[in-house]
């Protein structure tokens, strides 16, 4: 019998550090198989991200793991500005793989500059692998929190509609209300073009003993006029100082259906971006359009056709009943207040 508590596969296998190889689990092709993409430098790490290996908060795990590779070549190098050169080189390239989560632009930031006073030491590879696991360990500390948090808006016997994949954030979130004695269901909308949520959230909503219900894209409005959903719960990607939700694209379209139907909208994130004022002061990703045009390596669409996919979309703050974090959870006009200084996180 599964374990209702039980941690899925996408949260403790994810991303593997080994002593010459980062081994990355293949979000494309789960849980219909189960595979690794083997990367023995950054570039290949760099690739895998970009080529959606993995996704959500996958990247920061990955990305860190890359830049610990960079930091191990770079030890065999006698020259300390040639090593410096190498992680500066290496840390630009792990940040312009998936520009519009901040997650991997924060971590590499933190490693580079340990890296920068490191250089000159011998053991310059191990020093790194331990600040990088020890941010894995902060990075699962502040899941759990934003879980805990996030988990007291939910009430005993909710619906909880969600969205793509929401990492631990929603992972942490459905645990700690388990561990209440909360008895929850999750519906998850399928995710197109790579099946986010009828692959990822639900074989790993399904794994803690959850029904997990799939639904298209195209019912969620639906359902929620059907009286199926409780509660809108997502990740985000992002969260402006405004109180901007920046998240996968169709989350906008979740918050438009759920405001008219009066259904709270719950947006997940650790801790909101204090670089990021508004919107304007985010890159928003535009994917290849081929690949709106596919689907599990399979083309879905007419010979005739032209794609487009942007990876995201912003949700505006009177869409969005709360914001949960790993501090505590408040609504969207009091997030500048409150993570304008980083400094009191």
């Amino acid at each position: 019998m599964v374990n209702p508590i039980a941690m899925p596969t996408l949260i403790t296998k994810s991303v593997l550090l080994e002593d010459d190889i980062v081994r990355i689990l293949d979000r494309r092709i789960f849980p219909l198989k189960t595979e690794y993409v083997d990367c023995r430098d950054f570039e290949e790490v760099a690739m895998a991200i970009e080529q959606m290996v993995t996704q959500s908060s996958g990247p920061f795990f990955a990305a860190s793991a890359g830049f610990v590779l960079a930091a191990r070549k770079a030890a065999t190098l006698r020259n300390v500005e040639e090593r410096r050169q190498l992680l500066r080189h290496a840390a630009e390239r792990l940040v312009k793989t998936r520009p519009t989560n901040n997650n991997i632009r924060d971590v590499i930031g933190h490693l580079l500059l340990e890296a920068n006073a490191s250089a000159g030491e011998d053991n310059l590879g191990e020093r790194l692998e331990v600040i990088a696991r020890q941010a894995w360990v902060r990075q699962h500390e502040h899941s759990r929190n934003l879980g805990e948090n996030a988990a007291k808006l939910i009430e005993d016997g909710d619906s909880i509609l969600t969205h793509c994949w929401g990492e631990s954030g929603i992972i942490d979130a459905l645990g700690s209300a388990l561990r209440a004695g909360k008895k929850i269901k999750v519906i998850c909308t399928e995710t197109r073009p790579y099946l986010q949520g009828s692959r990822l959230t639900a074989h790993s909503v399904a794994e803690m003993g959850i029904e997990a219900t799939v639904i298209t894209d195209n019912m969620a409005a639906h359902a929620m006029d059907r009286g199926m959903v409780n509660k809108l719960m997502t990740a985000a990607d992002r969260v402006t100082l405004s109180g901007h939700i920046i998240n996968k694209v169709g989350t906008l379209q979740l918050a438009i259906a759920a405001n008219n139907f009066d259904v709270p909208f719950v947006a997940m994130v650790r801790f909101p971006d204090a670089k990021a004022a508004t919107p304007n002061d985010v890159r928003m990703e535009e994917r290849d359009g081929e690949e709106s045009l596919h689907c599990l390596g399979m083309r879905t669409a007419s010979p005739l056709a032209k794609g487009w996919y942007p990876a995201f979309d912003v949700t505006p703050p009177r869409l969005v009943s709360a914001v949960a974090t790993a501090v505590g959870v408040f609504p969207p006009t009091m997030i500048r207040d409150r993570f304008a200084d980083p400094s009191v996180i």
